[in-house]
């Protein structure tokens, strides 16, 4: 009874939601008509035009089919640290980007839901930094290489358009770095906080005839919020931009990433959160759990328009990763000769090729857009395991137990259109055949640990079809639906169930049925709106199946839905007064049942998932509220706050990370001093001291789920560019 009350309380809110947000869309649109043609009201703020290229075609947002953002490196650097790309993500509805405190994991990213059980690394998103994939075609990726004291914008697409990025597309997150223009330019900036944490960084740019460079490079330290949390971390990038002819644009990338302090508190349990939320798991300490990171990566992008009609892109990109991470693992399970270790070593090669033809035109007098290309990335891996104890000292690496070189292969051809077929209906479509192949070679093969050589491969055809109807000038509707896929990535076929050797070759990829239907309405006098109903329906969804010996096997599962509703809406209130609310409901659940361990050492599936539970690591409901007083120069401040839903911990629905709101204020300086642009600002985060968890471990064996957000964290920062 109480469950069908609630669902009755979400169907009334989802109702309510959806008359508001119509109700404003049409007054919006109304507006805009009584004022077209004698231009805008007085004192209202005119919208800049912005673009998106979430379609792989500059387009007005406006104009597109799905669900996109766009946010500004302004707005992604003003009284910020710079150093979590979560911190520039809280504003996008139906995404949660939730900084773990935990530098030897990444950020944690969901889009409706897709990505929330990643224990680590960031899996069910498709990530792109200056169009160099950073999900591998496995499907997992990173975002630790961005700098984002050098980035132009990030762009997010979510819904069934997403699905034409291939493999693990519940959603895409796309980074730009700046581009070189003007006259040359050097800045310094310097930011510091609570748990002795600074960041220092530079940056050099300038353009012109035909070149442009960005140069950035920052340095990163924390002692951390919680004990044994403290990391350190280096980054630096360089673009440089080539007009060597007219029509003709080539452009070149570089960066890398140094980790060479991480330590990993772990989660806590329920007792051990409510104790002390800065503590650590005394495993933690006894094992000193830790991770180092490097990684180099370059990338070249030649764009050229052939004529009026055709233009044609080609990407060539690639890197090496290395990675050493010390778990947590007790030497018991380790005395088994089947057992991996308790240390990964993983040296990762990755590279690939997007080649693209664009041809504009018309067709039946309406505008016309085909786009045609081969996407190939490859991914090789050495994947050693040591065992993280020598005699009785734990922590350092030990015996040789697993050896085994891995690589995983994607081939994916893919076509796609916009067609305005009537004045005001846009037609878009397009197809991805994505394949997908992982070979393992197993190099370890001693006593009665066998070969466990082996491969398996992942086909499927992924189409998307999406009808936009302009209402009025003002106010769009659009339906879009579409199909996507997610194969398992290496990380969770690597073990298979029973403390048996190899991968686990059996798991199968799952497969989804994506539907979207919203408006969106902008006005001078009421700033934008949009709205998005959505439901995703999934099949063979990949859960956790077994917790033994410090490993997590994996299985399919059978149905899970996806719904909800996501609102927007952001405005000039004023002159320098800008407001942005936006709101999500999701309601994410199992439809089948199934079984899975809850706990750790656990060989054989020993609880019942019930139809109708919830997907763990989802907050039902997320909103998000600030505003900003921005002048040009002078002073500048706002107040932001966000309130999120309780979340459950694992399948079970045992136990959650209860809904908590919180609040931030900033207050900052601008000055123009002759040729110096010199700033300031103080931040504080979490004003209240509000006590919660900022992430949750989805599934973890040993039941330390939790992982604390600071109560309280102050920041201030200065920083100086010149032009010369």
């Amino acid at each position: 009874m109480d469950r069908e009350r609630q669902r009755g309380k979400g169907d009334i809110a989802q109702k309510v939601a959806l008359a508001a947000v119509l109700a404003m869309a049409s007054q919006a649109s109304c507006a805009q008509g009584a004022t077209s043609g004698a231009g805008p009201a007085p004192g209202a703020a005119q919208l800049a035009p912005v673009m998106v290229t979430a379609t792989r075609t500059e387009t007005d947002p406006f104009d597109v089919p799905a669900s996109t953002e766009r946010i500004e490196g302004s707005g992604i650097r003003n009284a910020r640290l710079q150093v979590n790309i979560s911190e520039a993500l809280a504003s996008v509805p139906g995404l949660l980007a939730r900084d773990r405190q935990n530098y030897a994991q990444d950020v944690q990213i969901s889009v409706r839901g897709f990505g929330a059980r990643s224990t680590f690394g960031i899996r069910g998103v498709r990530l792109y930094v200056d169009g160099i994939p950073a999900t591998l075609p496995d499907g997992q990726g990173q975002i630790t290489n961005v700098d984002l004291g050098s980035v132009d914008r990030i762009e997010i697409l979510r819904g069934p358009f997403s699905a034409l990025y291939g493999n693990s597309s519940g959603g895409v997150i796309q980074v730009f770095t700046e581009e070189g223009r003007g006259a040359p330019k050097l800045g310094i900036d310097v930011a510091g906080g609570s748990d002795r944490t600074g960041r220092l960084g530079l940056k050099a740019s300038g353009g012109s005839s035909g070149f442009g460079y960005v140069l950035s490079a920052s340095a990163f330290t924390t002692d951390g919020y919680r004990e044994h949390s403290a990391a350190e971390r280096r980054l630096g990038n360089v673009k440089v931009t080539l007009r060597p002819e007219e029509g003709s644009t080539l452009t070149l990338i570089a960066n890398v990433v140094s980790l060479p302090k991480a330590q990993d508190p772990l989660g806590l349990t329920r007792a051990q959160f409510e104790a002390d939320p800065r503590g650590v798991d005394p495993v933690a300490i006894a094992f000193n759990t830790r991770k180092t990171v490097d990684q180099t990566q370059a990338g070249v992008i030649y764009e050229r328009r052939v004529d009026a009609v055709h233009s044609v892109r080609a990407l060539l990109y690639g890197g090496r990763r290395k990675t050493e991470q010390f778990q947590a693992i007790p030497t018991g399970p380790q005395a088994s000769p089947l057992h991996p270790g308790g240390v990964i070593d993983l040296e990762r090669d990755y590279d690939g090729v997007d080649l693209r033809w664009t041809a504009k035109t018309s067709l039946a007098r309406g505008r016309f857009e085909v786009i045609g290309g081969l996407a190939y990335d490859e991914l090789s891996e050495h994947r050693r395991g040591y065992r993280n104890f020598v005699g009785t000292a734990l922590g350092v690496r030990g015996d040789l137990r697993r050896d085994e070189h891995n690589k995983v292969v994607n081939a994916d051809p893919y076509l796609q259109g916009s067609w305005q077929f009537a004045e005001r209906w846009n037609l878009h479509a397009g197809v991805r055949r994505s394949n997908v192949r992982f070979r393992s070679s197993d190099e370890f093969v001693q006593g009665i640990n066998p070969d466990d050589s082996g491969s398996v491969k992942f086909k499927a055809t992924l189409p998307v079809l999406g009808l936009m109807f302009a209402v009025t000038p003002d106010l769009r509707a659009y339906a879009t639906v579409g199909r996507g896929f997610e194969t398992p990535t290496f990380n969770e076929l690597a073990y298979r169930p029973n403390g048996e050797t190899g991968l686990n070759l059996g798991l199968q990829a799952s497969r989804s049925d994506n539907l979207e239907v919203g408006l969106k309405a902008r006005s001078p006098r009421w700033g934008s709106a949009g709205l998005a109903l959505f439901e995703t329906r999934t099949e063979r969804e990949i859960v956790t199946q077994t917790n033994l010996g410090g490993r997590s096997t994996f299985q399919n599962a059978g149905k899970t839905r996806r719904r909800g509703l996501e609102a927007a809406w952001s405005a000039e209130l004023g002159r320098d007064l800008q407001g942005q609310i936006s709101w999500t409901w999701l309601d994410a659940r199992y439809i089948d049942a199934f079984t899975t361990c809850a706990g750790a050492p656990c060989a054989t599936p020993n609880v019942t998932v019930p139809a109708g539970n919830r997907i763990p690591g989802v907050a039902r409901s997320a909103l998000h509220a600030s505003l900003a007083w921005m002048p040009a120069l002078g002073w500048r401040g706002g107040i932001d706050a966000r309130a999120l839903g309780r979340v459950y911990v694992n399948d079970a629905s045992s136990d959650a990370a209860g809904g908590h709101a919180v609040a931030n204020v900033h207050l900052g300086y601008l000055a123009q001093v002759g040729a110096w642009q010199l700033s300031g600002f103080g931040r504080i985060d979490n004003v209240f001291g509000r006590r919660y968890a900022g992430s949750v471990i989805v599934n973890e064996g040993n039941a330390r789920f939790f992982e604390p957000a600071p109560q309280r964290a102050w920041t201030v920062g200065v920083a100086a560019v010149a032009a010369f």
